[in-house]
């Protein structure tokens, strides 16, 4: 029996002197003794944390017995390991960073999908699904036949929604991503600048969810998550591996950050070549003085201050990525 939860959870709420909040409920996940990532601003908490059966109930029930979180929602994973090192809980201006002002989940969105909706969606000739997500994680694993964007950051959504607005005018656009909160945000945009809001759709409670409910029928591949398990399969109807080791080519899901610490590159690498790179992503990056040591996993948990790479591929996500769904 698994003696540890994973949770996964959002909120869009007006937090009052949200700052404040972020400390009081940092000293709070402390004395309950759970571990991992949440972020709070002024428009609501978004996290993930990890803990014990006990630790996890009692975490619940303090957000659901504030009215400020009246029906959050708690995606639970049970686990065998926990997901996180630390506990982190910081003040952000925006719970998942979108960069565009005035985006208000709570007054305009997107028609919530439940998972048998969406189940009987997936074929239909007139409904597209869209990838809310960034790169690295559609490499992994997606739905099929899904339209991706060509995006590193969520930042960047907002750039691709002329172009979609016109090559699928005629569309049912289902988006989806890890847990929902972009979702959130990216099909509110969307009615914002003019997509029909009839037409525009997303899953509540993203994929996780619709994982759990459903058994993940057509979703490719694996889910990538932020905390150490790095992804998570999802599919228990017709399971498939879309991805493929860097440096071989061969189908791989596994997932590491490049050995090299000013590169930090997140990528798919076999076994044998990790070994055989040192876990670097190329041949430049195994050459470097400082490349860490390699344990076969490709985590490096790391304190003090985190580094970022000044090179192209600084912007990928690593193990150390605020939480996102």
């Amino acid at each position: 029996m698994k003696t540890l939860r994973t949770l996964l959870f959002y909120k869009f709420a007006r937090i009052p002197n949200a700052e404040q909040f972020a400390a009081d409920h940092l000293d709070y996940c402390h004395q309950l003794g759970i571990v991992g990532r949440i972020l709070v601003a002024d428009e609501g908490i978004n996290g993930t944390i990890s803990g014990t059966i006990e630790q996890c109930d009692a975490y619940i029930q303090h957000l659901r017995q504030q009215p400020l979180f009246e029906g959050i929602e708690f995606k639970i994973d049970e686990e065998d390991l926990h997901s996180f090192h630390k506990i982190h809980v910081r003040y952000r201006p925006e719970i998942v960073h979108f960069g565009v002002p005035n985006i208000d989940p709570n007054t305009s969105t997107g028609i919530y999908l439940e998972p048998d909706e969406v189940l009987a969606m997936l074929d239909e000739p007139d409904v597209v699904f869209l990838d809310t997500r960034n790169k690295v994680e559609y490499e992994v694993g997606k739905f099929k036949n899904a339209i991706t964007l060509d995006i590193d950051t969520f930042r960047e959504f907002p750039e691709k929604v002329d172009e979609l607005r016109e090559q699928y005018k005629d569309k049912r656009i289902v988006t989806y991503c890890t847990g929902g909160i972009r979702c959130e945000k990216a099909t509110a945009y969307m009615v914002q600048s003019g997509f029909e809001a009839d037409k525009i759709f997303q899953i509540h409670g993203g994929i996780i969810r619709y994982a759990k409910e459903t058994g993940g029928k057509d979703f490719e591949g694996v889910c990538y998550v932020f905390d150490q398990r790095i992804t998570v399969p999802v599919n228990e109807v017709n399971p498939s591996v879309i991805s493929t080791c860097r440096i071989c080519g061969k189908s791989e899901v596994r997932m590491v950050n490049c050995a090299n610490p000013e590169c930090n590159e997140h990528f798919v690498l076999c076994e044998s070549c990790g070994w055989k790179m040192q876990g670097a992503c190329s041949e430049a990056c195994q050459q470097v003085p400082r490349l860490r040591p390699y344990d076969g996993t490709g985590y490096y948990c790391r304190t003090g201050k985190q580094l970022f790479s000044k090179a192209k591929n600084a912007h990928r996500p690593a193990f150390s990525s605020t939480p996102q769904q």
